[in-house]
């Protein structure tokens, strides 16, 4: 709607884990390294927490971005809410297995053949599970474990990444034997003050703009109202734009700013 008038060639703000848009900021390019060396590496399990909206799901697509697709193949699930065999079934399927197996012990013997096959065919699996932290069953977290026991003689079959709010990490440190196989953990925290402004008009450039939209004014307030969360800088400044086209101002100020954010009850 707002596109042409701020001269954009698409939304620079949606909350859609889109790779393009990833902001490298210093934790994040950590983030990045360490995971890609967990799976480059073939260490079998990785771990990554962060609040609600600090962009853990775009760094995983940004992660799946940077590995060779003739080496590697991926099963990414994005909603974990099942039991175990539901689970097994689901990993199964993006391993290509069709249809999975009805039953456990034969969808245990199907994925272990893939794997197997994988290797011969000189290609790493990684299976990513997003939004982990909503497995409260410790039996799923024990099916997930038993998944490392896929192994050569000398490596892992599969890579494992969790992904997940900062109690999944609590509940994996309550699973010795699954927490003692992650090989690394980091936690994502929220922008800083001084990284805020560099993403804003870092998602702006990817999206086309020539010229300035935001003042220099209006950052200390969007960092106040959304504490440095990607996922509020990027409510706050969709609306912003939105407000600023129908009000067919040059640039967003902070009058706008305020204007939107008590819009947005925020």
């Amino acid at each position: 709607m707002y596109e042409e008038y701020w001269g954009l060639k698409e939304r620079p703000f949606e909350n859609t884990p889109d790779p393009k848009f990833f902001y490298n900021s210093k934790q994040h390019e950590e983030g990045l390294a360490r995971m890609l060396y967990v799976v480059r590496e073939s260490k079998g399990a990785g771990l990554l927490t962060g609040v609600y909206g600090c962009g853990k799901t775009l760094l995983s697509r940004a992660l799946m971005k940077e590995l060779e697709q003739d080496v590697y193949k991926l099963a990414i699930i994005n909603n974990p809410r099942l039991d175990d065999l539901e689970l097994l079934k689901m990993i199964a399927h993006n391993l290509g297995i069709q249809p999975p197996p009805t039953r456990k012990a034969d969808v245990l013997i199907a994925m272990e053949n893939t794997l197997k096959n994988n290797l011969a065919d000189g290609k790493k699996t990684v299976v990513v599970i997003d939004e982990a932290h909503v497995i409260e069953d410790k039996n799923i977290f024990e099916e997930i474990r038993l998944l490392l026991n896929f192994q050569s003689e000398n490596k892992f079959l599969l890579t494992l990444l969790l992904i997940g709010q900062p109690e999944l990490k609590e509940r994996i440190e309550g699973i010795k034997q699954l927490s003692q196989r992650i090989a690394m953990k980091f936690h994502l925290e929220a922008l800083t003050r001084e990284e805020l402004p560099r993403y804003i008009e870092h998602r702006l450039t990817i999206a086309g703009a020539q010229n300035r939209i935001f003042e220099q004014g209006v950052f200390p307030i969007i960092y106040e109202r959304s504490g440095g969360i990607p996922r509020r800088i990027n409510q706050i400044c969709d609306s912003a734009l939105l407000v600023g086209y129908g009000k067919e101002i040059s640039g967003i100020n902070t009058e706008t700013i305020k204007e939107t954010i008590q819009s947005l009850s925020l």
